[in-house]
């Protein structure tokens, strides 16, 4: 099955700085990607470049199995939205809908005034007099209904509450699962999206640090807790991403698996042991180099 993105050896650079550097992925068809990374990392150019509002400085990308720029084609397959996103001072929320509709081939009429409903949008409101949370609204609106076959949600939702979130995360699977299509979600909820994300793309100073199916990430790091000398025994020859010290005691997160032999064996040597989340795992790993290279070394 041909990939829907194809990125190889992408840069960006602005002057002297590298805000993306000599990365290389693919996306398949019919998954939710979490693109995930701090803020800076390089995620929000990654995206620009991919629908064509940038161009690259160096490397290769291709949508759908074409060049993206100026091509409509492959233009009009993708929907991008974003927590800034701009409309002109007279649109109203139902001039963006009539927009939409007339720029996305797949747009669903139905499903568009179902989510107006859902979220509580005033059609006739100007989009400039909506709050926060409701700009945050209208881009879901237009990011689900548009079913276009690859859609980019880059922190749309800051602005809506966590009812509201539940809403989109709950809308997002009931439609996805009806209307299978490529999703990327870039977000800091990381913990309230984990459970949709099939696939993880990481990046942390412009470069690529994890690209990984999120099943085969479960269990792939863990966290242990005892006395400094038991833990330092039992980690030695791992990778340490975090450690920390409290009291006489010693928590390192480990990236490495745990087999079920070696946990008995440690809770036997008094160790305790508990999975990373997602969140957790993104955090470690995009800590600065030498924060992790002196957890390396206990």
């Amino acid at each position: 099955m041909n990939p829907i993105v194809e990125v190889t050896r992408l840069t960006k650079s602005y002057g002297n700085v590298k805000a993306v550097d000599g990365i290389s992925f693919s996306i398949e068809p019919n998954k939710i990607y979490g693109l995930l990374g701090r803020n800076g990392a390089g995620k929000t150019t990654v995206m620009h470049m991919i629908t064509a509002q940038i161009f690259p400085t160096s490397g290769e990308i291709e949508v759908f199995g074409e060049k993206p720029y100026e091509n409509n084609s492959v233009l009009s397959k993708m929907c991008f939205i974003k927590e800034s996103q701009k409309y002109p001072d007279n649109f109203h929320v139902i001039d963006v809908l009539e927009v939409a509709e007339s720029l996305f081939p797949q747009w669903d009429r139905e499903f568009a005034y179902e989510l107006i409903e859902t979220f509580g949008l005033p059609l006739k409101r100007r989009m400039k007099k909506l709050s926060r949370g409701m700009l945050s609204a209208a881009g879901i609106v237009v990011g689900l209904a548009s079913r276009a076959p690859l859609t980019i949600f880059d922190e749309p939702y800051l602005g809506l509450d966590a009812v509201a979130r539940g809403l989109f995360y709950e809308k997002l699977l009931e439609d996805y699962s009806a209307h299978p299509r490529t999703v990327i979600l870039s977000t800091h909820l990381i913990d309230e999206v984990s459970r949709l994300l099939e696939h993880v793309i990481m990046i942390d100073g412009g470069k690529l640090i994890l690209n990984e199916d999120t099943e085969a990430l479960r269990g792939r790091a863990f966290t242990v807790i005892g006395t400094a000398r038991t833990v330092e025994k039992f980690i030695r020859a791992r990778e340490i991403i975090h450690q920390e010290a409290f009291g006489g005691l010693i928590s390192a997160t480990v990236m490495d698996e745990l087999s079920e032999k070696e946990r008995k064996e440690g809770e036997a040597l008094g160790l305790e042991f508990s999975p990373v989340s997602l969140q957790q795992l993104v955090v470690h790993l995009t800590k600065h180099t030498s924060d992790r290279k002196a957890g390396s070394a206990l």
